[in-house]
């Protein structure tokens, strides 16, 4: 198919405004979490009484779907891209409320729910959707000190980490922390407030360890080396030596036997085991890549609260890759944050698409797209502000 720049439709409009290395990178994660799939998932569908190729199937499926999802969004403005993540976020906010209430309690914690017979995590579609308002909160703070943007930002803040927390789900509310706060930092906040967010932070870690025993497990565990050479961690950390530089070859690996979260937490080890370090090294070099260039685009962006939201999607996914590699080589506590497309999942995966559709949007190129309506206007309600740019 090919498209000529005097063409003014919808598609031909994305074709040339879309950052065709970003969406190359993005297509080709999908295509390794696949690939990997074919030699993590079997095993644990085996071990859980499961056709073989059922994850991977399922896999498959959602990322196909998840694919779908991240053009749709791709072809939106920013205006409409605010839209979608202010009715995202209230949906799952109100979802995370109804499972705290009347959900159940899976290994002690409350965060999944059933959506036509499927397991669903709102909190994983909540993540880049806060990242996307409170990003437009914090440029209109900056723009226009008049206006309680910072309260907004705030407010968001405290709603989603405290549900977050009430879960409990540690990981997440971290993550979710870091990238709000890397954002408050890119709006111009001062030492004192910093000081502030460090001090909240290392409190609530403290708070966290005391108060659930899991928590307290998983950090004893990570600190004592006599309990830590039996943990998942260590056979985890195992793999990369048994796996060498070049792997055991893929389907040879054995880690993934014995590792209940192979297919998800624990799918890094898996590609260490049987396609070795430097396909790791290639992997994070990918996400670097995603990262880098998405954060490049997003300081060209001229609208702050573009500038502010890709950057924060880009952070979201690349801090959450970091987390799980580095649970993976023993430099973090286990954790169960899963590898961005590569992990098996529901929720995870069409949490994803909706993150790379979002930012794919925002990082399309100025000045080449059709027009929007509404420039230099604010309402809070349907998020309208500033020109189409972006």
């Amino acid at each position: 198919m090919r498209f000529d720049r005097e063409d003014k439709s919808l598609i031909a409009d994305w074709w040339f405004t879309v950052d065709r290395v970003l969406l190359a990178a993005i297509l080709v994660l999908m295509g390794v979490g696949v690939i990997v799939s074919l030699a993590a998932s079997p095993a644990v569908a085996d071990s859980k009484g499961l056709e073989a190729f059922y994850f991977v199937k399922r896999h498959v499926v959602i990322v196909l779907a998840g694919a779908l999802l991240m053009v749709t969004l791709s072809l939106q403005s920013p205006r409409m891209i605010r839209r979608i993540a202010l009715v995202t976020f209230l949906v799952s906010i109100a979802a995370m409320v109804y499972i705290l209430v009347a959900g159940e309690a899976v290994n002690g914690a409350r965060r999944w729910g059933r959506v036509m017979g499927m397991s669903l995590q709102p909190s994983e579609l909540a993540k880049p959707a806060f990242i996307v308002l409170a990003a437009w909160a914090f440029a209109e703070w900056e723009r226009r000190r008049d206006m309680p943007a910072l309260p907004i930002a705030i407010t968001l803040y405290v709603c989603f980490v405290g549900l977050l927390a009430l879960q409990p789900d540690v990981g997440q509310s971290f993550l979710v922390t870091v990238v709000w706060a890397a954002l408050f930092l890119l709006s111009g906040l001062s030492f004192f407030w910093v000081a502030g967010l460090v001090a909240l932070t290392a409190a609530g870690l403290v708070v966290a360890y005391f108060a659930l025993p899991y928590v307290a497990a998983r950090i004893d565990v990570f600190l004592s080396a006599d309990a830590a050479a039996t943990s998942q961690v260590a056979r985890a950390y195992e793999s990369f030596r048994i796996g060498g530089l070049f792997g055991r070859g893929p389907g040879e690996g054995t880690i993934k036997t014995v590792l209940p979260d192979a297919h998800t937490d624990f799918i890094f080890a898996v590609i260490a085991e049987e396609y070795g370090v430097i396909a790791c090294l290639a992997l994070l070099a990918l996400y670097g890549l995603i990262v880098f260039r998405a954060l490049v685009l997003a300081i060209k962006a001229q609208d702050l609260s573009v500038r502010y939201a890709a950057s924060g999607l880009a952070l979201l996914i690349g801090l959450q890759a970091i987390i799980n590699m580095g649970v993976n080589v023993g430099l973090l506590p286990a954790k169960g944050m899963t590898l961005p497309f590569i992990s098996a999942g529901g929720s995870s995966l069409i949490a994803v698409s909706l993150t790379f559709g979002m930012m794919l949007s925002l990082t399309r190129r100025e000045g080449v797209r059709l027009p929007d309506e509404a420039a230099h206007r604010v309402d809070i309600g349907q998020f309208d502000h500033g020109a189409y740019s972006k």
